[in-house]
């Protein structure tokens, strides 16, 4: 590895980790319904600005050893954890698709996703300003992909590719929350989660879209079960289903392709030890 990657290395990563560090901001403020810029970043206890040395991602979390220099509340560790997952993930995106404009549609894609995963997990909420941003990012990125590639014809395509992800997206949960609803009468799936199924679909297409309700539903089922069995969750109680959507989104994107080969193969070696012939 040369010092020019490293030096560009360092560079996606220090991006990634100040990108986290805003959506911190939008993670608390946006749910309260505070603005996203003023006031600056302060003390939630104390309410004293914080410096800019302090206010450095992750390191000045490690330099104040978790509390506030003036009035020593704890500061959560989620803070960092935040900033340090959103640069492993500008740095994952970055290695896999390199210099491409895929590159920055997918850094915006995946901020968008933490913030909404957070969110929901901590008042069960999925805002309607995130996800209709990234609708229309979403199908925005596909047409400026589309006419990369093949001009006005290619652009016309990916709008028309995005719009249907949107489409698919919506109406796919919405029937599902129909049909749960008749059959437990009771609600299943909240409002939210079809918008943001419609954002999936804008960026990854209606395949995709699948694959990760597939692998949402697929990790919430182990985490639910495995929270009855264990005691720490009730009966009926409702847990958001939104985290689990954006888990299965961003592995989609990381390694869609991989991962929907494997479930092919998957399919025929389980006809095959059924013993059914595929013509």
């Amino acid at each position: 590895m040369s010092w020019a990657e490293i030096f560009i290395y360092g560079l996606v990563v220090s991006l990634g980790a100040s990108v986290g560090s805003f959506l911190n901001v939008v993670i608390y403020r946006l749910p309260e319904g505070l603005s996203l810029l003023h006031p600056p970043s302060r003390c939630p206890k104390c309410h004293t600005p914080l410096k800019p040395y302090d206010n450095v991602p992750v390191l000045g979390w490690l330099w104040l050893q978790g509390k506030c220099r003036y009035c020593k509340t704890p500061i959560a560790s989620r803070y960092p954890l935040v900033e340090a997952a959103t640069a492993c993930m500008f740095l994952g995106i970055f290695l896999l698709f390199g210099y491409q404009l895929q590159t920055l549609g997918y850094w915006l894609f995946a901020s968008v996703l933490i913030s909404l995963a957070l969110i929901d997990l901590d008042v069960m909420l999925l805002p309607s300003p995130l996800t209709r941003l990234g609708v229309i990012s979403g199908v925005t990125f596909q047409t400026l992909v589309g006419w990369h590639q093949n001009g006005l014809t290619g652009a016309a395509q990916g709008f028309t590719f995005g719009a249907l992800g949107v489409i698919a997206g919506i109406w796919l949960i919405d029937v599902i929350g129909l049909l749960a609803g008749l059959i437990f009468r009771r609600a299943a799936m909240g409002g939210g989660d079809s918008k943001l199924m419609a954002m999936i679909g804008a960026w990854l297409g209606w395949r995709y879209m699948l694959l990760t309700l597939f692998l949402a539903c697929l990790v919430g089922s182990v985490v639910g079960i495995g929270g009855r069995v264990f005691g720490k969750l009730g009966k009926f109680q409702v847990i958001p289903f939104g985290p689990f959507l954006v888990l299965g989104a961003l592995l989609c994107m990381m390694s869609g392709a991989q991962i929907w080969t494997g479930y092919q193969q998957g399919i025929l070696w389980l006809y095959r030890w059924m013993g059914i012939e595929l013509g």
